[in-house]
């Protein structure tokens, strides 16, 4: 800002002398100018820059993000069915087992009924 003054006043001094022609004291004030110029134009660049950088790696972390939902999302279903497919499983085992335990039973009850009272006991000792 102080820079910006002795410019303007500068400026203001020389501009009294209306014979000669713009020497230094204009050139100083464009070249200043030029220099911010020029600076803020850095500045911007490096800000649009840092923007831009930010947005692409909040668009990469979100689609990470997504496809890591979509592991945990596949990974439940596929635990799921595995589990879904166990108790099937499970159930065919155990509708298996009944069924041979009813034939069994059903086979006792047979045997049982083809023996009289008194052979039953003769077979039993």
């Amino acid at each position: 800002m102080l820079l910006w003054v002795f410019f303007l006043v500068t400026l203001a001094l020389s501009s009294g002398s209306h014979g000669s022609p713009p020497s230094q004291p204009l050139r100083m004030p464009r070249y200043a100018d030029a220099i911010f110029t020029n600076s803020y134009r850095k500045v911007l660049g490096q800000l649009s820059a840092r923007k831009l950088l930010q947005d692409i790696m909040s668009r990469q972390q979100g689609e990470r993000n997504q496809e890591q939902g979509a592991k945990v999302r596949l990974g439940r279903q596929v635990d799921s069915m595995w589990a879904d497919q166990k108790q099937v499983a499970l159930e065919n085992i155990l509708v298996t087992l009944l069924q041979e335990h009813s034939l069994i039973k059903h086979q006792e009850l047979r045997d049982l009924t083809k023996y009289s009272p008194g052979e039953m006991q003769a077979a039993a000792g």
